[in-house]
């Protein structure tokens, strides 16, 4: 097991901006807890036909998965339980927005992908540390850059739906498959 901490471009930034606002106290699990609470609000607004108002509890929820990664690895807080349920929620977040969204606006294969492939990689995941207690199940680049893509999507998406801009569906289309295309990356170079 490594205990080598990789940082990101993003990580430095928000340590010496928003990361400020957080005492101590809060820890990355905390905001881990509180995107997998949130979730369910950001649904129904969804699913009320709010697309507006969506988007921006979506980018907010969204935002916290940048959040809790940069903190745990600037303030040297990084905890199994992190690394286990910090892609769990992610992939909550994603897969329910891509239910309400895609399938009824882009294309349902693309959305089926993506959640068969978001549900592959968390079975795998934990299979992967229940086998082998030691092992590192944390993200790597390729993961970081399809969780990008697949917010950058959702976002696009919910611009389209909400500002009724119907060029921009091709283009959300065209991101969702990019992230499959990294999704399948990430699975390849994660070691499962």
């Amino acid at each position: 097991m490594t205990n080598t901490i990789y940082f990101y471009p993003w990580d430095r930034f928000l340590a010496k901006t928003v990361l400020r606002l957080f005492p101590k106290r809060i820890r990355p699990n905390h905001i881990t807890v509180l995107r997998l609470l949130l979730t369910p609000a950001v649904v129904y607004v969804l699913w009320a036909g709010h697309p507006g108002i969506g988007a921006v509890f979506f980018i907010l929820v969204a935002f916290t998965d940048m959040l809790d990664g940069s903190m745990a690895r600037t303030r040297n807080q990084i905890t199994e339980w992190g690394k286990l349920y910090d892609p769990v929620a992610d992939k909550l977040l994603i897969g329910s927005a891509l239910f309400v969204l895609i399938l009824k606006h882009v294309d349902m294969y693309a959305a089926w992908i993506i959640i068969a492939l978001e549900v592959f990689t968390v079975f795998t995941a934990f299979l992967k540390k229940h086998n082998n207690h030691n092992a590192d199940i944390q993200a790597n680049i390729w993961g970081k850059i399809k969780m990008g893509l697949q917010t950058f999507g959702v976002l696009l998406l919910l611009l389209a739906v909400s500002l009724n801009i119907a060029s921009l569906l091709p283009f959300s289309t065209g991101v969702f498959y990019l992230a499959i295309a990294f999704g399948i990356m990430s699975l390849f170079t994660y070691g499962i």
